[in-house]
């Protein structure tokens, strides 16, 4: 536990988490069924954002600022719309109050409430709720990672040959990224050593729960953001899976990329398959 934050502490922020997942994903549950979903606004025709998105995060940072004051946040609509992106030391919600928005608009249920806590710079706590389905993910560090109430676990697997790696094609249709997106899809799926076979889910928070469960063995991605990332670490490192920089190094949560993997050597792998990008940062 963070010496900023003792154990009750912490105690109320993850029951605040697990509440305001299932707020957030009732509202997104009663939309997902709705005849239409609409449109609020776009930067370009595959970065969508609903009335849905906006409605869910308010309530979430609203109700969390209210309970925690002193805590810092950053929220996907909140940043879109100018409010800053700084992790530091202290306590920081990590928000996306809907993951997979263009799944949501196609009514594809992998779609999540993505709740996350970092103290000093470290993830403390991960809330996914995979709204279409019921599925509530929870991970506190040194608790374990939990589906549902299930304890999860990844699968282990430490061959490519043997593994089902998650990629994502992403928003970005910037013809220098999509070559490396394509390059490295390519390189993982191909002889002489390719992977078993390739998902893309659509949303990063899933993606990880995935890796979490033992259902996927890998999961890259360049291009998402730290608010799609940051529940997930914990969730994936809780289930005893390995969270990290797709060049093997040090994860930066802020640099907009990621590798999960279930083993070490798993990760080791998949990195040398790669070519790397460097983004704007979060």
């Amino acid at each position: 536990i963070s010496q900023s934050m003792d154990a009750k502490e912490e105690q109320r922020c993850f029951d605040s988490a697990v509440e305001l997942a299932k707020q957030g994903g009732q509202i997104i549950r009663e939309a997902f069924e709705k005849p239409k979903i609409f449109i609020h606004k776009h930067d370009c025709s595959t970065n969508l954002v609903t009335e849905t998105d906006e409605k869910v995060e308010e309530i979430i940072i609203s109700t969390l600022k209210e309970r925690f004051p002193s805590h810092n946040f950053i929220g996907e609509e909140s940043v879109s719309n100018g409010a800053p992106c700084n992790l530091t030391d202290d306590p920081t919600w990590i928000i996306d109050p809907l993951d997979g928005t263009t799944n949501f608009v196609h009514r594809f249920p992998f779609v999540a409430v993505s709740i996350g806590l970092w103290v000093q710079k470290e993830p403390l706590l991960g809330v996914i709720y995979n709204a279409p389905q019921d599925l509530l993910y929870t991970a506190r560090a040194g608790q374990g990672a939990y589906c549902n109430g299930r304890k999860l676990s990844v699968s282990g697997e430490t061959e490519l040959s043997k593994a089902l790696v998650v990629c994502e094609v992403g928003s970005t249709r910037e013809s220098d990224r999509m070559a490396v997106v394509r390059d490295n899809m390519f390189s993982l799926v191909m002889p002489p050593d390719p992977a078993h076979s390739m998902r893309a889910i659509g949303s990063a928070a899933l993606n990880m729960c995935l890796v979490a469960c033992g259902s996927a063995d890998a999961y890259q991605e360049y291009g998402m953001h730290c608010w799609d990332i940051a529940a997930g670490t914990v969730m994936v490192r809780e289930a005893g899976g390995i969270v990290c920089d797709p060049n093997g190094g040090e994860l930066d949560v802020m640099s907009r990329s990621v590798l999960c993997a279930s083993s070490p050597q798993l990760a080791q792998r998949v990195t040398a398959s790669l070519k790397f990008i460097t983004l704007p940062r979060d």
